[in-house]
């Protein structure tokens, strides 16, 4: 019995973490280079990703911009019937944005900002210290 407990229990704590896929390609070649994140909740979203023999790690933090308000006008008109306006608020059309600091064994840094971080897939660049910029794709693993 306690057997079959603990396998339920890791289970259910396995459905908890999510694992992506980071694809990414340097502006100066096609060469692709891959890394993976893996978020739990309660913690940070831990991210690696491997540039030729050198292996970037840290966290992305996510940062949600403020939602932005707009005004609608509706109704109908005629009779004893008239338009009304209304704020309304829009969501973020590129979802959740993050940001990740990584840093390599000896010091090198790559900074990232992605997009549509938990809609399953997004996107997004890195910049290394020599500036040379990284186009990331984001998938579900």
């Amino acid at each position: 019995m306690r057997r079959v407990l603990f396998v339920a229990f890791a289970a259910a704590l396995a459905g908890c973490t999510t694992s992506y896929t980071l694809t990414l390609m340097p502006r100066t070649s096609g060469q692709l280079y891959y890394g993976e994140a893996t978020s739990t909740p309660g913690s940070d979203t831990q991210v690696m990703v491997t540039i030729a023999e050198r292996t970037y790690r840290g966290n992305w933090v996510v940062a949600q911009p403020p939602p932005q308000t707009g005004f609608a006008i509706g109704g109908m008109f005629g009779g004893r019937r008239s338009g009304v306006g209304t704020s309304v608020i829009v969501s973020n059309p590129a979802g959740t944005e993050a940001k990740a600091l990584l840093r390599a064994d000896d010091g090198s840094g790559l900074r990232c900002d992605f997009t549509g971080v938990h809609s399953g897939s997004g996107g997004g660049t890195c910049q290394d210290d020599k500036g040379l910029v990284y186009d990331v794709q984001i998938r579900l693993k």
